[in-house]
């Protein structure tokens, strides 16, 4: 590998291409959430694991308020393996996950006075959540390991 070819592994650049299928919505009832992990290989390379993390992005409050942070469900990890260019490789994955509901979410469940109560606290407060899927291909001499991001929605 040359100087430039060094240089492109180093940054990520030519490695390999990650896909990461996800379902339309899922549930919170849901024990886990299942897809698939496509990888492409741009040329050879040693692939040292592959993860995928179900992960909730939760934000309150507008504009100079708004506070986010990022909480991971679930994670599932797969052993390295080796791949040649332009070798195709799928990966199932399940990753089990545990939601935990906000006080606000909990009360709005409720229903009746109380539940009208936590649905306007929600508003109130700006509270909202994203979900993703984030499958990420960490590579052999690679500081930026190539990823891909799905963003899955509530039933």
């Amino acid at each position: 590998m040359g100087f430039l070819g060094k240089i492109k592994q180093f940054f990520g650049i030519g490695t390999v291409k990650v896909n990461v299928t996800v379902p339309a919505a899922f549930s919170v009832d849901d024990p886990s959430i299942s897809g698939t992990v496509e990888l492409v290989a741009k040329s050879d390379q040693e692939i040292v694991s592959v993860e995928v993390k179900f992960e909730e992005k939760w934000s309150t409050g507008r504009g100079d308020d708004k506070t986010e942070k990022t909480f991971d469900l679930g994670v599932q990890k797969f052993p390295g393996f080796t791949m040649k260019a332009g070798e195709t490789k799928k990966i199932d994955y399940t990753v089990p996950f545990t939601y935990s509901k906000s006080d606000n979410d909990r009360m709005a469940e409720k229903g009746g006075v109380v539940g009208g109560l936590g649905k306007l606290s929600k508003f109130a407060d700006g509270e909202k959540s994203t979900f993703h899927v984030v499958a990420t291909c960490d590579i052999k001499g690679a500081t930026f390991d190539p990823n891909d991001v799905k963003e899955v929605k509530k039933k």
